[in-house]
């Protein structure tokens, strides 16, 4: 990791957040609403807009985390999820235009996985999978140090599995709360925290789902371990014990008890996943 300065940028659906990241810290760091209604061309100028209050000459490069499927080499993002508008943006070629500065673009979930990577409790493995738990699952995998992606940005979408009824992420993401039980994620974990017997069971449920997901990547990618993010890891302590016994039924125990499975501790991994892209690209 070198000293220089990097924006990382984490665009959602409603706000745009940076930061500019140096010496494995963000140094400055802005918000932004953006109208997510907006055109293609009103959304850019908005991003543009923001990148301008934090850039400055000796800014090195910047990284942009996208909630979308990303050609990757070409920086184009696809369909971004809330952004009606961006159907096909190639934000790399935009921004570099504007910014003179090599611009790395990637999914969100790739992001976080890089960020843990060079930020946080990745650093100290060579080959793990970071797994976000929001609505849905997305994972980034890192293999020898480095973020794989595959050829279509495709590799991790291990949410989108066939699993029972419906697909992996419906069971072992947020929004198995609500259709499986009509009730939001935030409040169960607010009603375990107190205690309640229904809202424990849920989370029992939930981990032993948490465990098929676990199982699954373990075949795929053999990690060392696997780092969990966003809202829903926050309740980690109430399905890690389901978790860990529904994983009791992998036929190679030896890599059960090898693997280390935790939570990140970066409030900001958002922010320091996009920058990380410009580290990992140093790597090739």
């Amino acid at each position: 990791m070198t000293t220089e300065a990097i924006i990382g940028v984490d665009l959602g659906g409603t706000k745009v957040s940076l930061g500019k990241v140096q010496k494995n810290r963000i140094i400055k760091h802005t918000t932004s609403d953006i109208s997510a209604e907006g055109s293609e061309e009103q959304i850019l100028g908005e991003i543009i807009k923001a990148t301008e209050e934090i850039f400055d000459p000796g800014v090195a490069g910047i990284g942009v985390g996208v909630p979308s499927v990303v050609d990757v080499e070409r920086g184009i993002v696809y369909e971004v999820q809330n952004i009606a508008s961006w159907k096909e943006v190639p934000l790399k070629e935009i921004l570099e235009n504007h910014f003179h500065k090599p611009v790395y673009v990637n999914n969100d979930a790739n992001c976080f996985a890089v960020g843990e990577k060079h930020f946080g409790k990745g650093k100290e493995y060579s080959h793990f999978v970071g797994v976000t738990l929001g609505t849905g699952l997305g994972a980034g995998i890192i293999i020898n140090n480095r973020l794989y992606c595959g050829p279509n940005c495709g590799a991790g979408e291990f949410g989108s599995i066939p699993y029972k009824k419906s697909i992996l992420e419906h069971y072992c993401g947020g929004q198995f709360f609500m259709s499986e039980h009509g009730i939001r994620g935030e409040q169960v974990h607010a009603m375990a925290k107190q205690g309640d017997k229904t809202a424990l069971e849920i989370f029992e449920q939930f981990g032993t789902h948490m465990g098929e997901a676990m199982m699954i990547i373990m075949f795929a990618v053999d990690p060392e371990a696997i780092i969990l993010g966003g809202a829903v890891a926050h309740s980690f302590s109430f399905f890690e014990k389901s978790m860990w016994e529904r994983m009791k039924t992998f036929p190679y125990q030896h890599a059960v008890e090898r693997l280390v499975i935790e939570v990140t501790d970066q409030p900001q991994i958002a922010i320091l996943g996009a920058a990380a892209l410009y580290y990992d690209a140093q790597l090739r």
